[in-house]
């Protein structure tokens, strides 16, 4: 009796599934979402044994890597293999051909089945072979995907460890506005400045929390923007344009195309990047970083000896206990509570510790030890005074048109710049699984370039800066949500919305509130320093353009074995890690030039000279497919 209602059951649900899915599909997964029980895979041409359709039967999920070429640790698995044309007469056909078989009729009636099996998710793949689909087709499935789980996204932010990436992300997130926006006053003669860099990051960093398909990436300013604004304004002076109206013309034409690109799945072109591009530009923006903190302690040194002393006191201290703190995860002192928590929390606590040493040197040799300290606006308004909104009809109506032609350069930038930072968040070595379909790195991306379309939108109007997703400040993000075992590993990403949410808000509170304003200004500017150094190189380990680079310099016989290290000859991955760094070298060099506003064309040739490498036979394909693979 039990077993004639457990086969009724399935046989009802089959049926149900065959009415819902009249064509096949590459992969079915029907997983419980609650109680344990069994999990029921069909899998279409793919089956290790039969290449016909087959169903997979197994009490525990099954994964599968990156080729779907064979199901890996599924324990006992009973395969029910038939002709059907769907899943519900695949499921019928099944059962009546195996009814006689003891083991599926065991393992079917010992298994706890759940009372709904009501978790459905199906790889798209005609999807995934289109560069672009129906207007808004992307942008629906992303949030189809992902809306369900807002509340999840909320519940899920509030512990320690979030709070942590809460404190930690808010100094690494404000130090670079006040920064950027500083550089921006410099550039556009105050008409962007200091207040609107900020306000632009907070305003817009709780927007893009709270709607966007990824909310682990946080948006900011970067080099590459602050370069093309530099152009545009200089470009402004050379024509005797007003700055602002033809900023914000460049930012209307930018967010129409981004608008397009987003209603039309373009991100998808993304594909056709690989680990090759997101190794270079990871560590362009590392060593940015890096190179901005050591520039700035550098130049203490034109001042008196003791601030110059004083300077590389602080930002070594900050930089070495964060960077120690934070390996105490993989430390056998104390429990694991205890060397999490001080873990996660360990650049503010470094934070923490150079201020109260800056603190203590000011207050017993005084004016000998006094540091620069972080600037913040004295109160919330134009830099200049001026209105918020741009007078955009000062512009003479041809460079209002003109305007669409420097939107194309900020268009590929922006576009380049956010697809490649998501793509790194939505690495798979980050275990994350909110709204993704497995290994797939644009789930996310048509979602969120619709909001950093209106946002852009906005800020041109406003006359703000245009904020895209920041690499090192995402991937900093990411890691601090991460959760590791016991070696070190990753096992997976507390994935929410709370800590964006927060960290932009604070950044709002510091220009909005006096009290907060002020407690900041206290904040030592070589502390910050230490910070940036440390973001920068808390992203290399995991980056294996960089394993490899210090593989240059290894003694083979004691190096650690990598995975290519067996397969792939020493002499082959050296002239690809050369090539890596012959690129990052030629788009710093470029960045820094006044021809900086080509950068994002330097960015788009990576994915073409990749190819290249494969086709020219300067690196032969299975040993680039393995460099290369993700």
């Amino acid at each position: 009796m039990k077993k004639r209602a457990v086969s009724l059951l399935l046989l009802s649900f089959g049926l149900y599934l065959g009415d819902a899915f009249q064509s096949s599909t590459s992969r079915v997964r029907l997983a419980p979402s609650s109680s344990p029980g069994l999990y029921f895979y069909a899998n279409v041409g793919r089956s290790p044994r039969n290449p016909r359709t087959s169903v997979v039967v197994s009490r525990r999920p099954i994964h599968q890597n990156n080729h779907a070429r064979s199901f890996n640790g599924c324990g006992k698995v009973d395969w029910v293999t038939s002709r059907a044309s769907s899943l519900g007469a695949l499921l019928k056909r099944g059962l009546q051909r195996h009814s006689s078989s003891k083991r599926v009729s065991s393992a079917l009636c010992a298994a706890d089945i759940p009372a709904s099996l009501n978790s459905i998710e199906q790889d798209d793949t005609n999807n995934d072979d289109k560069l672009f689909e129906s207007f808004g087709k992307g942008i629906i499935r992303d949030y189809k995907a992902r809306l369900p789980l807002f509340w999840s996204d909320i519940a899920d932010g509030l512990n320690v460890q979030c709070l942590a990436a809460t404190l930690f992300l808010f100094f690494a997130c404000l130090s670079p506005a006040v920064g950027f926006g500083a550089l921006y006053g410099v550039a556009t003669n105050g008409a962007i400045g200091t207040v609107e860099m900020v306000g632009s990051t907070a305003m817009c960093g709780v927007i893009f929390a709270l709607t966007a398909a990824q909310p682990c990436t946080i948006i900011g300013s970067t080099g590459p923007v602050l370069s093309f604004v530099v152009c545009l304004a200089q470009l402004a002076k050379s024509m005797n344009l007003p700055f602002l109206p033809l900023y914000a013309w460049t930012g209307l034409w930018t967010s129409l195309i981004l608008f397009v690109s987003s209603v039309t799945s373009a991100s998808n072109l993304v594909k056709y990047l690989t680990r090759f591009t997101d190794e270079i530009f990871s560590t362009l923006i590392s060593v940015i970083f890096v190179v901005e903190a050591m520039s700035g302690v550098l130049k203490s040194f034109s001042g008196p000896l003791t601030t110059a002393l004083l300077t590389v006191v602080c930002a070594a201290t900050t930089y070495t206990v964060a960077t120690i703190l934070k390996n105490v995860r993989k430390s056998t002192f104390f429990n694991k509570t205890i060397r999490t928590a001080v873990s996660n929390f360990a650049p503010t606590i470094a934070v923490a510790v150079a201020s109260f040493i800056a603190w203590w040197t000011r207050s017993k040799y005084g004016a000998l030890a006094t540091l620069p300290s972080l600037a913040m606006p004295s109160t919330f308004s134009t830099t200049t005074g001026r209105p918020w909104l741009i007078p955009i009809f000062d512009l003479p109506m041809w460079a209002c048109w003109a305007a669409s032609i420097p939107a194309l350069m900020a268009t590929v930038l922006l576009f380049l710049d956010q697809n490649i930072t998501v793509r790194l968040v939505n690495n798979p070595r980050w275990k994350m699984t909110k709204g993704r379909r497995e290994n797939n790195y644009v789930d996310g991306m048509h979602a969120d370039m619709l909001v950093i379309s209106l946002l852009t939108a906005v800020q041109s109007i406003l006359g703000i800066p245009w904020l895209v997703a920041a690499t090192v400040r995402s991937l900093s993000h990411v890691g601090a949500l991460s959760e590791f075992n016991s070696k070190g590993d990753v096992v997976g990403t507390k994935e929410q919305r709370v800590t964006g949410v927060a960290i932009h808000s604070l950044i709002g509170m510091s220009i909005l509130l006096d009290k907060p304003r002020q407690l900041l200004t206290q904040i030592p500017l070589p502390v910050l320093l230490g910070l940036f150094m440390y973001l920068g190189t808390a992203t290399l380990p995991g980056n294996e353009m960089w394993e490899r680079f210090l593989d240059l310099f290894r003694d083979k016989k004691i190096a650690p074995k990598q995975r290519w290290s067996e397969v792939v000859p020493r002499n082959v991955s050296r002239n690809f890690t050369l090539i890596q760094l012959l690129c990052l070298g030629a788009m710093f060099y470029v960045k820094e030039s006044p021809a900086g506003v080509l950068f994002p064309v330097l960015i788009a040739l990576l994915a073409p000279l990749r190819f290249g490498l494969e086709k020219t036979g300067f690196i032969r394909k299975e040993y680039i497919e393995i460099l290369d693979e993700d």
